[in-house]
This record gives structure tokens, C-alpha cells and sequence, in this order.
């Protein structure tokens, strides 16, 4: 075990902790801390009787011997106010002092004149006084609480801002947890859909294209069958040829192979025509014919935003007619979807427009186009809606700023 020996003042402090000689010092300068505020609190109690004698003196022509204790009491009262009793009661005793010997008759000596009269007036200034000392004494304490309690108030404030602070730390890390995480798994399902777009294209296309093949040679044979075989090779030509044609759909929507080889412009064009046949809805479309290529990740957003818009006009809206307009504005890519259909009410509107409150799809949309550093709003007044997306240009010397454009 370790010991310590330390010498202060004269005196051996031995301690058996190094830890514990920092407390003991830590103690000590606090000891001394406390007999310097005393000492100087007396100190300032004994200015302040000194003071009030000092102005009594000059006063005098003006007040002449009658009531002396005027400026003593104001310095009771100061000393009570802010040293405590201890100082206002040193005051009060050579603020009394001070005016026997100096102002009262006979002055310079503490004879009197007229002792009862002085006597009674000195038990007057010291009962007023002490009246003045516990008074003072009350309001330092109600001080001293009021401003314990604004302490503990301001430290529970600060606490409470700590946590607060803290905790929108940790809500804005989560949020962007959650953004990077949604933006991730719209990345895996893009790719997945890609995968099975091209798994249908080359090994079930190629499968039906065989099976096509070998139904063409069986119905080479007709002459070889009844009529009822004959039958079932003919439907089974027209179900296979219908398959082959769903399975071709199925896969350019999932992903679309002219998004890659030709781009957006060209990939809509193609996704409207089809959305138009199927819908009945007649979708007009605007993209300048030099409009540039962009980076995958945004012909990909673009793409999905206008395929999920137009899904819920057919959906939702009872719209006969709808708009798609792309364009470049202010280094930026703009995207509009417009429809003549019902229109959202306000209440919706709010709600897709809240955090966390809107459905899936154009919750999909809004962080996708955020990851992006894009925007997503929805504007819808009365008959018909309109979804507007912006989109910031890439930097020079990327794809996005490739001027290169393939026809559709």
C-alpha cells in the first residue's frame, strides 16, 4: 500500500491514497476560499460604518446634531442587504460607536450630555437596526433560493437541451440511415428487375422461340392428323406466339432494353405508346429531339417517376388525358406529369407531402429523386394534377453531359 507524507504549514499530513491528497487540498483551498469571502465581506461592513460616518461629517452643516443615525441606517441596510448578519451586525456596533463619540454632545468622548435622551435614541438605532439586519437577512435568503432554484432551472434547461440535441442527432442519423437505406434497396430492385427483365428475354424467349419452332414443324404435318390434333396445334401456335409477346412486355417493363441502348427519351416514347394502347388514356409527350443523355441513376428515376405517375392516372385519377413534359432549365432536368383527371384533394396532398405519410410508390419517387439531389411536389387544384420533378446536371465531363442522341 502506498503512503504519502505531505508538510503543510508546519504541520505532517500523511495520507494512504495518492487519491485522497488531492481531496485534502482540494478541501483546503476550499477552506481558504471561504475565509477570504468572510474576510472581505467584514472588511466591506467596515467600510461602509466608516463611510456613513465620513458623510454624516460632511452632512452636518446641513442636518446640524439632531438625528445622526440617517446614513449609519443606510449603511445597516446595505450591509444587511448584501454581507449577511454577521457584517451588518459589525456595522451597526461601529456605526453606533462612531456616532457616540463624534456627534453626540458631549462630542469627541463618550461622556453624555443628556443620558437618558441619548440612550434612548442609541436603543432606537440598534432596535431599528436589528430590524433592518433580519429583514435584510430574509431577503438575502429568498435571494440565495430564488437563485439556487434559477440554477437548478437553468441546469435542467441546459440538460433538457442536451437531450433534445442529442436526440435530433440521433433522429436526423436515422433518417439518413433510412434514406441511404431505401435508396440502396431501390438500387437492388432496379437491378433485380433487370436480372429477370433479361432472364425473360434469354432463356424463356429463347425457350418460346423454340417451342414455336417445333409446333411449326407439327403443323407441317397436318396432313397427318384428325381434326381434333389439328386443332390443338393451331391453338396451341396462337397460345404460345400471345406468350411470347406478354413475356416480351413483361420484360421491357420490368427494364426496358432501349433505357440502355437508345436512352430516356426514347424508352418513354416506347413505355407511352404502350401505356396508351392498353389504357385508352391519350398521353402526349415533349422532349426536345437533341435532349442529352443522363447518368443511369437519373434515367432510371425519370423512368420509374413517369411509369408510377401514369399507373396511378389509370388508377386513380379518371383521367382521359395526360401530359409528359421534359426539358432543361437553369442546369437542371424538369420533368412534368400532368393529367385531367379528379385531382387530389388538400388533405391528401398534405398527407403525401408529410414525412413518412405517403404510400409506397411515391415514397419510392420522393427518395429516390432526394438521393439524387432532386425535388418531388405535387400540385393539384381542383380537376387534374401535376407532378413536378427537378433534377441538377451532372458535372461536365460525365455521361449527363454527353450531348449524344440516339433517334427512337
Amino acid at each position: 500500500m502506498s503512503h504519502i507524507c505531505l508538510r503543510t504549514s508546519g504541520q505532517k499530513l500523511s495520507l494512504s491514497r495518492p487519491g485522497k491528497v488531492v481531496v485534502g487540498l482540494m478541501r483546503a483551498s476550499n477552506i481558504s476560499t471561504f475565509r477570504h469571502e468572510i474576510a472581505v465581506r467584514y472588511g466591506l461592513a467596515v467600510l461602509a460604518a466608516m463611510a456613513a460616518l465620513f458623510l454624516r461629517e460632511l452632512l452636518s452643516p446641513f442636518l446640524g446634531s439632531d438625528n445622526p443615525y440617517h446614513t449609519v441606517w443606510a449603511a445597516v441596510v446595505f450591509s444587511a442587504w448584501y454581507y449577511g448578519v454577521g457584517p451588518a451586525v459589525v456595522t451597526t456596533l461601529l456605526g453606533g460607536l462612531g456616532i457616540w463619540y463624534w456627534f453626540l454632545p458631549v462630542t469627541h468622548s463618550f461622556r453624555l450630555q443628556d443620558p437618558r435622551t441619548e440612550l434612548s435614541g442609541m436603543a432606537g438605532f440598534l432596535f431599528f437596526s436589528g430590524l433592518f439586519i433580519l429583514l435584510g437577512e430574509s431577503n438575502r435568503r429568498s435571494l440565495d433560493r430564488s437563485m439556487r432554484a434559477e440554477d437548478e432551472l437553468k441546469k435542467a434547461h441546459d440538460e433538457l437541451e442536451r437531450k433534445v440535441h442529442e436526440r435530433t442527432v440521433d433522429l436526423e442519423n436515422a433518417n439518413a440511415g433510412l434514406g441511404e437505406l431505401s435508396s440502396r434497396l431501390q438500387q437492388i430492385r432496379d437491378e433485380e428487375r433487370r436480372q429477370i427483365a433479361r432472364e425473360l428475354h434469354d432463356s424463356v424467349g429463347q425457350l418460346l422461340t423454340a417451342l414455336s419452332m417445333n409446333i411449326a414443324v407439327v403443323q407441317s404435318q397436318t396432313m397427318h392428323l384428325d381434326p381434333a390434333a389439328l386443332r390443338a396445334v393451331s391453338e396451341n401456335a396462337n397460345l404460345i406466339e400471345q406468350l411470347s409477346r406478354e413475356t416480351r412486355t413483361i420484360s421491357h417493363l420490368l427494364h426496358p432494353p432501349l433505357l440502355d441502348v437508345a436512352g430516356l427519351s426514347s424508352a418513354l416514347r416506347w413505355y407511352v405508346d404502350g401505356f396508351s394502347e392498353r389504357s385508352k388514356v391519350k398521353v402526349e409527350i415533349d422532349i426536345p429531339d437533341e435532349f442529352r443523355r443522363l447518368s443511369d441513376e437519373m434515367e432510371i428515376a425519370i423512368f420509374r417517376m413517369v411509369q408510377e405517375c401514369l399507373t396511378n392516372i389509370h388508377r386513380h385519377s379518371g383521367a382521359t388525358a395526360a401530359a409528359i413534359r421534359m426539358h432543361e432549365e437553369d442546369h437542371r432536368v424538369l420533368v412534368e406529369v400532368e393529367d385531367n383527371g379528379n385531382g387530389i384533394s388538400l388533405a391528401k396532398q398534405l398527407e403525401l407531402s408529410a414525412p413518412g405519410r405517403s404510400g409506397v410508390g411515391f415514397r419510392g419517387m420522393r427518395e429516390r429523386f432526394k438521393q439524387l439531389r432532386g425535388t418531388l411536389e405535387i400540385q393539384s387544384e381542383g380537376r387534374g394534377t401535376t407532378v413536378i420533378a427537378t433534377l441538377p446536371l451532372a458535372s461536365p465531363g460525365s455521361r449527363g453531359e454527353s450531348n449524344t442522341h440516339l433517334p427512337s
